[in-house]
């Protein structure tokens, strides 16, 4: 498993490296000039020109890019075109709200889907399954824009229970209970989808492992149902799940652009969509090479979980 490991590492290195000279490329195909955003209406050639060296655009690309990786390889990811900030410190500061926001959401998700799933899976053909299967496309199918709006005039205009936005409230310093409070609205936003899509993957299994014949011998010998279920049934269930929990991870730093925008919340989508408008490249280099190294991380972390709950995957 080690060697495994090491090998899977060595391997992200070259994929990293294709992965930024990508976004790289990308981001600079992008129409418009930087510079025309950090001048005055009436700037001069000159001015302009002396702010694209200020800025490192006066290079080209193939220069431009070598001194951003000579940079990142030692740990500085460069400035922010906007702020003039180092952009770690920047991004720091955005990830912890994004992971807290998805962590919760993802979390709380798989606390209700499991067993949901499970009991859906169950109760095959019966009202309680039609009502979770129901649900469960609902949830999949109706727009986070839309729902947040909805929560948000409901729950916050109209009755008032919960804060329109943000993560604390303004001018005051935000604690546990306050950024629970805030994160209410989000995590029911985010939660909708995953939990509905989730449920399905689980009901989808655990059907399918019903319908093995070795738990088909099991109940021949016998053995109680809670004890197939939680002995047999889950644990093969969790196989094809773990697949779907490791395509979620990566949007542990993703974050959730369209919810993080309604809601006002301090993290990588909403900075992701700032970078954007004002065609800031170092913070979208910065975020675009930050999730690709959480998803190669996710997939090996995935590979490593197949191997705890199922002892007959082996790495050689």
């Amino acid at each position: 498993m080690k060697k495994y490991i090491l090998k899977r590492l060595l391997t992200a290195i070259p994929v990293l490296l294709m992965i930024s000279i990508g976004a790289f490329v990308l981001v600079n195909l992008a129409p418009g000039d930087p510079a025309d955003l950090y001048v005055v209406p009436d700037a001069t050639p000159q001015q302009i020109e002396a702010t694209r060296r200020a800025l490192g655009l006066d290079q080209p690309y193939p220069v431009q890019y070598l001194r951003w990786l000579s940079r990142a390889l030692r740990g500085d990811l460069g400035q922010s075109f906007s702020t003039r900030y180092p952009v770690l410190p920047i991004l720091i500061s955005r990830l912890i709200p994004t992971v807290t926001l998805m962590g919760t959401t993802l979390l709380f998700s798989y606390i209700i889907a499991i067993p949901l799933g499970i009991i859906s899976a169950r109760k095959q053909g019966t009202w309680i399954d039609t009502l979770l299967t129901g649900g469960s496309f609902v949830g999949v199918s109706i727009p986070n824009f839309f729902l947040g709006l909805g929560l948000i005039y409901i729950f916050s205009v109209q009755l008032g229970w919960f804060p329109t936005g943000g993560m604390s409230e303004l001018g005051e310093e935000g604690g546990l209970l306050t950024t629970l409070h805030h994160l209410v609205l989000p995590v029911s936003v985010l939660s909708a989808f995953y939990i509905a899509n989730m449920t399905r993957y689980m009901r989808a299994t655990m059907i399918e492992v019903y319908g093995e014949n070795y738990i088909r011998t099991a109940t021949a010998k016998g053995l109680a149902r809670q004890v197939i279920l939680t002995r047999h049934g889950i644990r093969n269930a969790l196989i094809p799940v773990i697949t779907i929990i490791g395509t979620d991870l990566p949007r542990l730093v993703g974050g959730a652009i369209v919810t993080e925008q309604i809601f006002q919340w301090p993290g990588l989508g909403r900075l992701t969509i700032v970078a954007i408008n004002q065609r800031d490249y170092p913070i979208l280099m910065a975020v675009t090479i930050l999730s690709a190294v959480v998803v190669l991380l996710a997939n090996l972390l995935v590979d490593i979980m197949y191997a705890v709950v199922d002892p007959r995957i082996k790495y050689d």
